[in-house]
């Protein structure tokens, strides 16, 4: 079972991946990003690479793809919140996505789960 991640590694691991578009969902310990592709082949593409790698850490995303946008959230259902796991995917997702346009204005701004997760210890 995977652990939840530190308030140090919160602080050293979201930040970075807050600044390529990772957001935090609001009530949720958990990150989203939403991609928009030039068409569905590159969005699909980009779907069956990332299968591939959220198969080789055995940690699966929530998405859902229409069209050109695909919409990610990531979190550990075994520790209800971010754990490393969700960090390396979303980092092998971030080299995936190539030059994808990251939506913006989804979520909150990342470091506020560092905030949440402080103040319920």
């Amino acid at each position: 079972m995977a652990d939840l991640l530190t308030p140090k590694a919160r602080t050293s691991q979201l930040p970075p991946l807050g600044e390529t578009g990772w957001a935090a969902v609001p009530d949720r310990d958990a990150i989203r990003k939403i991609l928009k592709f030039r068409n569905f082949s590159e969005a699909w593409g980009f779907m069956s690479r990332a299968a591939l790698a959220a198969e080789k850490l055995n940690h699966h995303p929530e998405w859902k793809n229409v069209y050109n946008v695909v919409d990610v959230t990531l979190t550990t259902h075994d520790c209800h919140g971010l754990s490393q796991l969700d960090i390396d995917l979303a980092q092998a997702m971030d080299r995936l996505a190539g030059g994808a346009e990251v939506q913006q204005n989804h979520g909150e701004p990342v470091m506020s789960l560092c905030e949440i997760r402080a103040s319920k210890a």
